[in-house]
This record gives structure tokens, sequence and C-alpha cells, in this order.
């Protein structure tokens, strides 16, 4: 069994070596083990057990005596809405839920009962019918998708620890001794490439509360905590999705700070980098490389790394077989069971990712943006949307963007300004963005808006904005831009 190479790394410790850090409490490799054991016999009569809690060693061990026991996990973000997390409970069947959040839960009416309490995490479990789930689901992540239901995926543990092997084999030759867990651990990536790999390399994983690191809800982020943490734990590694890494840029280049110095390598995935926000990073000493993976893959497909490095988002690794068909990324993995509630297992081991993408010489996959998000003006133009907004992301005076225009004669955008940019700056920004666009792919209008998150339903948990939801929101007030020059393929900005 595959899982067994976790826990043979985990027993080679030394018993008073630490291997989880938390907010004020050290976990050593003999208590990690006592623990997980502990947590298996507790899970022994669970179907499906959910996690919905800060990040914290109580999340990690939890998820690995599921890991033990072949107990399903289903990780809960913070940021899905009652909705949401109704529909992921009922949708797996759950049966049991670990939680800091009890009152979320209860006030679902979906059944659950308060059980036994850990370390400020409550048990909770109801008496459910079955749900029949793919043989072999180790973990069910689910999307926040396109629309408000989303969806989930069924994840095998073989799947994943290729993964996290694959991983600590293509980060072998760094200095990697502390990683500091910056994103959520109901993120995947966070989940597999933050616990899973660090743990098979034998170094700690620091799992501050989410609030330590800089996270304000609905109020954004604080690189300054960001910076701080780093500094303060030494961590060699971070995760992280564009946004936050420009953050933290932006900060260094103009507070006068330093990036820390024992920091030697910062993922960055999610959504698309340009790469002058990756070589501006690297100016400021943050040695920031972009990968590329995606839920239904087991996390990371690929990555770049120093001395192995492109403008793309790396070579394969090992354990994915990668190819393009008729333009697009298609994806051999063993992580991918099939989606909640399709009938029967997925009987291919190729996805088809509706990315759209190319090798180079050397190869490295470069990527050119979805499939169905590409854009085709009234004058014919092809654009994909994600070139013109990596373009715009990569001023400072740009927070998100959306590019839109389909069946249009031309673009526009929807901007979020960083705060205390005014119009003027905002629009010498998206001038200077796209001053070397040719004529078509230029923006010839753009509104402001609120910040999108997840929490609205206009950003998913990686940090991809849902296009549909932010279409529909603002969707009357870009059709007014277009209103007052209907006909016109045009550079102009319209006020």
């Amino acid at each position: 069994m595959s899982t067994e190479a976790l826990f043979s790394a985990l027993s080679a410790c030394h018993p008073d070596s630490v291997v989880f850090h938390g907010s004020s409490f050290e976990w050593r490799a003999r208590d990690v083990a006592e623990e997980v054991a502990s947590l298996a016999q507790r899970l022994a009569e669970v179907r499906v057990l959910a996690i919905l809690a800060d990040n914290s060693p109580d999340w990690a061990m939890a998820d690995l005596a599921a890991l033990r026991t072949g107990t399903p996990v289903l990780p809960l973000p913070p940021f899905f809405t009652a909705a949401q997390l109704a529909h992921a409970l009922e949708q797996t069947g759950a049966d049991t839920v670990l939680t800091d959040q009890p009152e979320r839960i209860l006030g679902l009416g979906l059944g659950f009962e308060i059980g036994e309490q850990r370390r400020g995490l409550v048990w909770l479990g109801r008496g459910i019918k079955p749900v029949a789930l793919p043989a072999g689901t180790a973990k069910i992540s689910f999307t926040s998708g396109s629309t408000g239901a989303p969806k989930g995926v069924c994840l095998s543990a073989e799947g994943l620890l290729d993964t996290a092997r694959a991983l600590k084999s293509r980060l072998a030759d760094l200095p990697i001794e502390r990683h500091l867990c910056v994103l959520p651990l109901s993120l995947l990536l966070e989940n597999s490439a933050g616990i899973y790999a660090p743990l098979l390399r034998g170094a700690e994983v620091h799992l501050p509360g989410l609030a330590e690191l800089g996270w304000q809800g609905m109020s954004g982020f604080d690189p300054c905590l960001l910076q701080q943490q780093v500094a303060a734990v030494g961590a060699n590694s971070v995760i992280l999705v564009p946004e936050l890494l420009k953050a933290w840029t932006l900060l260094i280049e103009h507070s006068g700070m330093r990036a820390p110095e024992s920091l030697s390598f910062a993922a960055v995935g999610g959504a698309r980098v340009e790469p002058g926000l990756l070589a501006t990073a690297r100016d400021y000493g943050l040695p920031a490389y972009q990968g590329y993976g995606l839920t239904e893959c087991g996390s990371v497909v690929s990555l770049n790394v120093p001395g192995d490095d492109r403008d793309g988002v790396g070579r394969p690794l090992p354990h994915v077989a990668v190819s393009i068909n008729d333009g697009e990324v298609v994806v051999r993995s063993r992580a991918f069971l099939g989606y909640l509630g399709d009938a029967g297992t997925r009987s291919a081991a190729d996805y088809a990712t509706g990315d759209l993408g190319h090798f180079d010489a050397d190869g490295h996959l470069h990527l050119a943006g979805r499939k169905r998000n590409l854009l085709i003006t009234s004058f014919g133009r092809n654009v994909s949307p994600e070139w013109v907004e990596s373009l715009l992301l990569a001023q400072p005076e740009i927070a998100q963007a959306v590019v839109v225009g389909d069946g249009r004669p031309a673009l526009a955008a929807v901007l979020v300004p960083f705060p205390g940019v005014g119009r003027k700056q905002l629009a010498a920004a998206v001038g200077r963005a796209t001053a070397a666009l040719p004529d078509y792919a230029r923006l010839a209008g753009w509104i402001e808006a609120e910040p999108f998150s997840p929490q609205s339903g206009t950003l998913t948990g990686n940090g991809r904005p849902v296009r549909a939801a932010i279409l529909e929101r603002y969707g009357a007030v870009l059709a007014s831009l277009y209103e007052r020059h209907p006909d016109k393929e045009t550079t102009d900005v319209l006020p």
C-alpha cells in the first residue's frame, strides 16, 4: 500500500524530533505516532470524515489517521457558504465532522449531534444512509466551480502519495527542512504538497492558524504577518497563490523590508502567473517558481525549480504522463477516481484538463488559457483572456482582473484596484499593461469592482476568478460600455 511509505518516513524520525509546530505547541515524532494511532481507533466506525477547521497539527493528524484506516476525508473550505457546506455533506453521506466551528454545522439542520471535544476541536456525528463512493476513495475534494453547487472529486491515496513522492524527488536538491503552510489545508495543494511531501523528506511542518499568517476573511490578506511568520519560524518553503505573491512582493518593494533569508523555495500555483511578477519577486529576494496542477490529477502536475526554470509552468513531474491533444493538455495519473454521483468509477486514466498548452524544445509545459474561456470577438479574433489578465495583474495597481468580450467588437475588463489606487492611476496601469498588445487584444473599456472572494462566490479557494459569477454580477454595467460604441473595435478607454 502506497501510504506505507508515508508512515515509514514518520517511523524513521527520531522519537524526539519535531514533526508539527502549531500556534503554541510542538508535536514530536513519538507523540504524533501515538495520536495518529488513537485517532485511527476513533475512526474505526466512521464512514466519511469531514473536517471544517483552521490549520493546525490536529487537522493534519486527523487526516493521517484517516489515511491509516482508509477512511475517506472530506475537507471543507472555511469560505464555503451554508448551502455549499450542506451540499458537500449530503452528497458524500458524511457521518462525522471534526470542527472548530460546531455552530456552523449544527445550524445546517442535517441531524448532527455534539460528541467529544479534543483540544478545541469538536466531534459531531449523525446517523445517515451510506453514499456509494468509487472504490479506494481516500479524499473527496470539492471545487468551487463556476456555479454555486461545488463538485466533488474522488481521489485515491495512491494518486495523492504519487504526487508527494514526485515533489520530494523534484525538490531533493533544495535545503528544505521547515515548511510553513500558508494556504488552508482544505485546499488539496497545501494538503498534499504541504503535508505529505514534507513528511516524506523528514521536514518539519509549521501549522499556525490562518489569521496569524495574514488571512483576514472578507477583508483580504495582510502580507506583513506572512513576512513575520516566515522569518520567525525560519521557513525554507511555502506555497502561494499569485495574489499572495504579488501582495508580498509589493510589501517588500515599498517598505524597505528584506525577504527572509531562510526561504529557499516559494511554489506559486492556482492561476496563471505573469513572468514579470516572478522576476520582480526574485529581484526582491523571494525565490518564486511557478507550477501547474489540477484537483483531478492529485494536485501538482508540473513545476519549475532553480536551475530548470522557464516562462511556462515547468517540466511535468515523474508520476504523470502529459500529452497535447488538439491543443489541449491531457494528463494521465492514478489520482482521479471520478466525480461524486457519477455512476461507477473512471475506466480511463487520461484526463482532458480543458487547458490549452504546448511543450517547448526542452520539455517544459506552457499554457495558453482555458479552452472554454477562449473569447471570439465579433470581428472573428480569438483571444485567451488569461493572456491579457496576466499582463494586467503584473501592474502593482491592479489586484484582480477578469477580461470579457466574447461576441463583442472588443475586449473589456472588470478590475479590482489595490487599496488607495485612484481611477487615473488605474487607467495608467491599464495603458502600460496593454501597450504592446495587438489592437484586437487591447481593452475598449473597464469597470472597477469590489474584491473577488470565495465568500462572495466570485473566487475559487485557490485564487481563480469564477467568471460566470463575475459576469452575472457586472453584466449590466459591462453591457453599458458597449452600448456607447456598439460597432467599434477600439483601444480607447471608455469612461
